[in-house]
């Protein structure tokens, strides 16, 4: 009798439980249907999970899939609405002219862990702090040679140092990424750190794997899981690898900063973080003030993280479209050759005798899709788009993808063809549909750079370098991974000296 009892017991408990998690459930997608019935339509969300599941599993398929709901639409990452912008004309609408109130940002639990989040400027609040970093940075920058012949010339010398590096190599098989990590890094670093760094310095090269590591990190399943649950903080699990990675990035910063602090000339600045600390010291008796500790650790990991991983990542792509499509790379480097010969270097003043070469860059950036849904905004105060009410604090992405691969607007939408930016006559043209800085207040801080970066880099190296896959090697998968940015996935290339060849 008392195990009769005692059965019923736990029966009585588990018909509780399932009946609690019934209603949960029934509350969970009331809860759903009444955010959809006054919301941009979408993919039919699950209950708890949102559209997770389909975005994690395939996300460049995913998002190229929400045009058809029309021009702005909704998605679910979990509980948490996104509303997508799929069109250019709502995209101006939204963050050039209510850039104010498309400007603010979500807070991220992965981010907010291992990297302090509102502090700095990428994923600090819109408000009077991410103001004056911003605002500074661009100054300062400007100031040690950004948009100028100076940091012109410090690309040129770099790529001459990148071109050396790989025809050591020539010959020999050998995946690339730390060559290209290491020059475009040592260009930001120079601007902000006074120095660069030789490509074969491993305490450099080992930084340089985990900011590439954490990047990915973030924005794979592991960071997704983190954001849904960001209290597994507490317990052991590869997680612990991002807070690991998080805290050498910043001693590293911090062991400069110090350095930079005992030989500090107040009359003299050398580069950024002499800069940052002259304005701390200037601005220390205002109340007001956002410059401190915090804000210039951040500030400084935004620049060289943001300085290092995008055209790095984009040069990469350059490579394997130029190993894929061996007709595109001998286009280029007779253009390059014709133009300028084997021995001197170009600059940007040289893109208009190089329309085919100007044009395969951009198309790399369109193809490549580096980062194919831009960064999550949040409105500041409730507004209205399109006819839809949204509140403060609605989550907003721009669907970069929509446009790159907008079929009215391209002349090959899908495949790698440089003759997307090309006119009847083969000179370049402009497209408004290309978009990989973003648009309004929270554009890329560092286009300008970005794009002195790629062409110097990509047109030195197609001048004296031949680039293939290597005898055998399978074909290659295009997809590459989807994180925080896309990338290509890991690849050998052979290199040939172009002057030896002819």
């Amino acid at each position: 009798m008392e195990s009769v009892l005692r059965y019923l017991d736990w029966m009585s408990v588990g018909l509780g439980l399932l009946g609690g998690l019934f209603f949960l459930l029934l509350l969970e997608i009331f809860r759903l249907n009444s955010i959809r019935s006054r919301s941009p339509p979408g993919p039919r969300p699950l209950p708890f999970v949102g559209n997770l599941p389909q975005i994690l599993k395939d996300r460049m398929a995913f998002i190229r899939l929400m045009p058809k709901y029309g021009e702005i639409c909704s998605v679910y990452l979990a509980k948490k609405q996104i509303i997508l912008l799929n069109s250019m004309q709502i995209l101006k609408e939204a963050f050039v002219q209510n850039g104010d109130v498309f400007s603010g940002r979500p807070s991220v639990p992965v981010v907010q862990w291992v990297n302090r989040q509102g502090y700095g400027i990428v994923m600090a609040n819109y408000g009077h702090s991410w103001r004056q970093q911003r605002r500074f940075a661009l100054h300062t920058l400007r100031d040690f040679g950004l948009g100028k012949k100076t940091v012109e010339e410090r690309v040129t010398e770099e790529a001459q140092y990148l071109t050396k590096e790989m025809l050591k190599l020539e010959g020999k098989a050998f995946y690339p990424k730390h060559l290209l990590m290491n020059a475009v890094s040592n260009i930001i670093c120079s601007i902000i750190f006074g120095d660069r760094f030789d490509y074969d310095n491993r305490s450099f090269a080992t930084l340089l794997d985990i900011l590439n590591r954490n990047i990915q990190l973030a924005g794979s399943y592991l960071g997704q899981i983190f954001n849904l649950v960001p209290f597994i903080k507490h317990f052991p699990g590869p997680h612990q690898e991002m807070w690991k990675n998080a805290s050498a990035l910043r001693k590293f910063i911090l062991e400069i900063v110090e350095e930079h602090k005992k030989t500090l000339d107040p009359d003299n600045p050398r580069d950024f973080i002499d800069a940052y600390l002259i304005e701390m010291t200037k601005q220390e008796s205002k109340e007001d003030s956002t410059f401190h500790v915090e804000n210039m650790m951040r500030t400084t990991t935004d620049l060289f993280s943001a300085g290092t991983d995008t055209t790095a990542n984009t040069l990469r792509w350059g490579l394997v479209y130029m190993m894929s499509h061996p007709d595109v790379q001998e286009r280029c480097h007779e253009e390059i050759v014709r133009v300028l010969g084997f021995d001197r270097s170009p600059c940007m003043d040289d893109r208009a005798r190089l329309p085919y070469t100007c044009a395969t860059v951009h198309e790399i950036q369109r193809y490549g899709n580096i980062i194919p849904f831009g960064v999550l905004h949040q409105t500041t105060k409730a507004t209205q788009l399109q006819g839809y009410h949204l509140p403060a604090g609605t989550n907003v992405l721009p669907n970069f993808t929509a446009f790159m691969t907008d079929k009215e607007h391209w002349k090959y939408p899908d495949t790698f063809n440089p003759e997307n930016f090309l006119d009847e006559k083969g000179q370049f043209c402009k497209n408004d549909y290309f978009m990989v800085f973003s648009l309004g207040p929270r554009a890329c801080l560092g286009e300008t750079l970005a794009r002195t970066e790629l062409f110097i880099f990509f047109t030195s190296l197609l001048q004296r370098i031949k680039f293939s896959w290597p005898p055998g090697a399978p074909p290659y998968n295009m997809k590459g991974v989807v994180g925080v940015s896309r990338s290509p996935l890991p690849f050998n290339t052979i290199c040939l000296s172009r002057e030896t060849t002819h």
